[in-house]
């Protein structure tokens, strides 16, 4: 069975994919270039957003096991000002990542902090946090590339993680499954395969062999199987590429409600 990346791999990809974002900002003709997978948004309103992120996880981090993220740094993520010229703002984004790293890395992965996920089958650590800063740093590099015109692939190390953490982060839950018991299969061409069963006891993820040719996918399982590359299978869980960008085997209905269910207890 595939391991997690392991922690020094989780605060390298934050870095690298905070350096490619910030590449993609430099590159841009303005700031003000529209975000298409973020309504409303600028790539300066992204800018922000990361590094107004990073800063709040570091303090987060910093601040150990809590029931609740600091007081202090709730209210400095509310009042954020940041540089409007693009040299400096990017000089705050790399700040702003180098405090996370540095908190990240003064805590160790097993270090106990406040997130949003307590339900989850994440942990509320500096090692699960760091797992989930990769994967807002990428998509949100990807949503930059996107503004600029040239989106990319998430890298595959990375993406291969990050439908497993998305899947135990945001979907895992304790609360009923509203609807007729049933289960969704991803399946990553890459060769791994998550299975999200959802039922009266909420909706939990395991690990599932691959399909191969002799096996099939096991579709008969699953209400819904879903199938593209680990890049196509983040940005399709995040929302920023759509279903029929995919190959769905079985009810592509069930896909519509997974996404509009809001489970009461997270």
């Amino acid at each position: 069975m595939e391991k997690n990346l392991e922690f020094p791999d989780l605060l390298r990809l934050i870095d690298e994919r905070s350096t490619a974002f910030r590449a993609v900002v430099a590159a841009a003709p303005g700031l003000d270039a529209q975000v298409p997978t973020c309504p409303g948004w600028t790539l300066f309103d992204l800018v922000k957003h990361l590094g107004g992120g990073d800063r709040f996880w570091a303090a987060i981090v910093g601040a150990g096991s809590a029931d609740a993220p600091p007081a202090e740094a709730v209210a400095a993520r509310a009042a954020l000002e940041v540089p409007q010229e693009r040299e400096a703002l990017l000089a705050w984004l790399d700040a702003s990542t180098q405090l996370l790293l540095g908190a990240l890395r003064a805590a160790g992965p097993e270090s106990g902090c406040w997130t949003w996920w307590p339900a989850s089958q994440s942990p509320q650590t500096a090692g699960g946090t760091a797992r989930h800063r990769v994967q807002e740093t990428a998509v949100h590099t990807y949503d930059a590339q996107l503004a600029g015109g040239s989106p990319q692939p998430l890298p595959l190390e990375l993406a291969l993680d990050g439908v497993e953490e998305f899947l135990f982060t945001v979907c895992a839950t304790p609360s009923a499954w509203p609807h007729k018991p049933t289960a969704f299969d991803f399946h990553a061409t890459e060769g791994r395969s998550w299975r999200l069963t959802v039922d009266g006891d909420g909706a939990r993820i395991t690990r599932i062999p691959a399909p191969t040719a002799a096996t099939g996918d096991g579709s008969d399982a699953a209400g819904a199987s879903v199938h593209g590359t680990a890049s196509e299978l983040v940005l399709y869980l995040y929302d920023r590429i759509k279903a029929d960008s995919l190959h769905v085997d079985g009810d592509a209905g069930l896909l519509d409600l997974l996404r509009a269910w809001e489970p009461e207890e997270k």
